[in-house]
């Protein structure tokens, strides 16, 4: 199954309809940087850790932070799919990049 960027919006933005606080997603968002910025120590080393599979914490944790940065986009009635496709396009002039994003996805 496929998720794109405007079901996640969708979806969360009818989730956070009711109880979506801004102050409290962006905490939470925040949060759970943090714990990508741990696995990410443990991975290097710099931290101690136990026997957990941290690749597969990286990506729950990864998924927690788009979740959140999605929400608060989502409760904000932001055009995040089309804003991603601009920032990237901006980026990729002035970083000199071969391809941007929407030619990559207009080749699939």
């Amino acid at each position: 199954m496929q998720v794109t960027i405007s079901d996640l919006q969708a979806y969360l933005a009818q989730h956070y309809s009711q109880h979506g606080n801004e102050t409290a997603l962006f905490m939470k968002l925040v949060e759970e940087i943090g714990e990508v910025a741990e696995i990410l120590n443990q991975r290097a080393g710099r931290k101690a850790h136990d026997n957990s599979d941290l690749d597969k914490e990286l990506s729950k944790e990864i998924a927690d932070v788009i979740h959140y940065a999605v929400a608060l986009a989502a409760i904000n009635k932001l055009p995040l799919t089309e804003t991603i496709l601009e920032k990237d396009k901006s980026a990729a002039i002035k970083y000199q990049h071969s391809i941007d994003l929407e030619t990559f996805l207009s080749k699939e």
